[in-house]
């Protein structure tokens, strides 16, 4: 299974958005940069999550993005709906239907009736994997990143460093 590189970016991205004061929006090209990432593939990360009810975009000169919701309210799961869609990982193309030793014109009820059980056993896979990250939030990974793992000096840095870009534009 491979997530698209979107989802790192979104995650990383939004962080950095969490502590924002009212009205300090950031804009793309600032987290394009202050991450190191394409410009152009982050707008289309973010149009992804606006669309999803995970960022707001204030239009403008001094406009950007803010978080729409509650960072204890917006989880890892729903950031990876956001940017892969909500169709499951696994898809089953129902294949043992296709077995050489089964009569394709009369398919025996164990071959229709009942679910493909490798599609259950990796359905129930995804589910366990949609829990944990359903109980991962933006807010968590704040205060586990700033809190504990990066130097205090971090977020204060962090956050000037936006500040900063935020007052060059306005200038």
């Amino acid at each position: 299974m491979k997530m698209s590189i979107g989802v790192e970016y979104a995650i990383h991205c939004l962080l950095y958005i969490v502590k924002l004061k009212d009205k300090d929006y950031v804009g793309i090209k600032d987290l394009a940069e202050f991450q190191g990432v394409s410009e152009s593939y982050l707008a289309k990360v973010f149009t992804k999550l606006g669309k999803s009810g995970i960022t707001k975009s204030v239009p403008g000169v001094k406009g950007g993005y803010e978080l729409a919701r509650n960072p204890e309210e917006i989880s890892f799961w729903d950031i990876i709906e956001a940017i892969e869609g909500k169709e499951p990982f696994f898809q089953c193309a129902e294949i043992r239907q296709k077995n050489i030793l089964v009569d394709q014109n009369n398919l025996p009820e164990s071959y229709t009736k009942c679910p493909c059980f490798i599609k259950v056993v990796m359905q129930e896979g995804e589910e366990e994997m949609k829990k944990y990250l359903s109980k991962k939030t933006l807010s968590w990974l704040y205060n586990e990143v700033y809190g504990r793992i990066l130097p205090q000096e971090t977020e204060g840095e962090t956050l000037e460093w936006f500040k900063s870009r935020r007052n060059l534009s306005m200038k």
